[in-house]
């Protein structure tokens, strides 16, 4: 028989529309504007850790490759570049990864950007965005160093990549080769401490090499590291901030170096998106923004086990 019903209840629904008009209300109360970008483009991000999806859309007689949306990241930097002042979003995202009880390819994220706030300040509105939602107490803040020093015993910005493998090779089953510093840090957070982390935590002053789109900045040990953070909630990463990258030239050199990483690796290349480019290079303002899981977040707040629980119909119902 076909199962056709959704793969989430409907009291998940209910809370799951609750969820989005406390987000709403959160936004309206500080006269953030709420927009609206495409899903679907003509360039996606190089990330050597994002696959995109691809769509076929006819141009005539030909068909044109487009690309479904893995963020409303790079279309909401050029709102910002013209002036929008703060603004969110809730969109749907996607990604060609692979499902799992957290990870669905098509799935619904909160982002938003607040011209002149700086990162700590981002922290705050978003801790307290998740505490009216989750109704969680104070959230604590440990730096990327606090971490892997309390729970492995090592500076994660001074150690060798001959090190990392060598304790990788004790802490956690590998297979592939290839790895990367930043391959073995995430495997090692992943396995090794984040199940160990509090309730709930934002880590922050990531390696140089973990900097995407962030700026770089000297920390109080004066190494340089990248200004983002990640949010995590009972062992799970909900959100993903940055004090964003406003050096026109500094891009044009991450994403290059991102596509030379996709090439040897033998993954597909892409265009670099010169509409973002030239926005950038018309001016940026300086800014803070996070994206954070609202799929996730429900999961928290109904306690599913699966992300289909707060979906309602998730990739293998679609």
């Amino acid at each position: 028989m076909v199962d056709w019903k959704p793969s989430a209840s409907l009291q998940s629904l209910q809370q799951r529309a609750d969820v989005l008009a406390k987000i709403r209300h959160f936004f309206s109360e500080r006269n953030v504007l709420e927009v609206e970008t495409p899903l679907l483009a003509s360039s996606t991000v190089p990330d050597i850790y994002i696959e995109s999806i691809t769509a076929e859309v006819l141009d005539g007689n030909s068909s044109v490759q487009n690309f479904l949306q893995t963020s409303p990241e790079f279309f909401m930097k050029r709102l910002l570049a013209s002036g929008s002042g703060s603004i969110y979003q809730v969109a749907k995202a996607f990604r060609q990864e692979e499902k799992g009880v957290r990870h669905n390819i098509e799935f619904t994220l909160l982002e938003w950007y607040r011209p002149s706030y700086s990162l700590d300040q981002l922290m705050t509105e978003l801790e307290r965005l998740v505490q009216d939602i989750l109704d969680c107490g104070p959230i604590s803040r440990l730096s990327y160093r606090e971490v892997f020093q309390q729970h492995l015993q090592i500076d994660p910005h001074e150690i060798t990549l001959q090190e990392l493998q060598e304790l990788a090779s004790t802490k956690i089953d590998l297979s592939g080769n290839g790895l990367s510093k930043t391959d073995y840090l995430q495997l090692l957070l992943s396995a090794n401490i984040e199940p160990k982390l509090p309730p709930f935590c934002m880590i922050y002053d990531y390696p140089s090499e973990q900097a995407a789109l962030a700026t770089l900045e000297a920390d109080a040990q004066g190494m340089v590291v990248a200004k983002r953070f990640e949010l995590f909630g009972q062992g799970m990463e909900l959100a993903n901030g940055y004090f964003e990258l406003s050096d026109v030239a500094e891009q044009r050199v991450r994403f290059e170096a991102d596509n030379a990483i996709r090439k040897e690796k033998g993954l597909r290349t892409h265009n670099l998106d010169e509409k973002l480019i030239a926005a950038l290079e018309s001016g940026l303002p300086n800014c803070s923004g996070v994206a954070v899981g609202v799929d996730r977040l429900l999961m928290l707040l109904v306690d599913a086990k699966h992300i289909r629980e707060v979906i309602s119909f998730d990739s293998e119902r679609a």
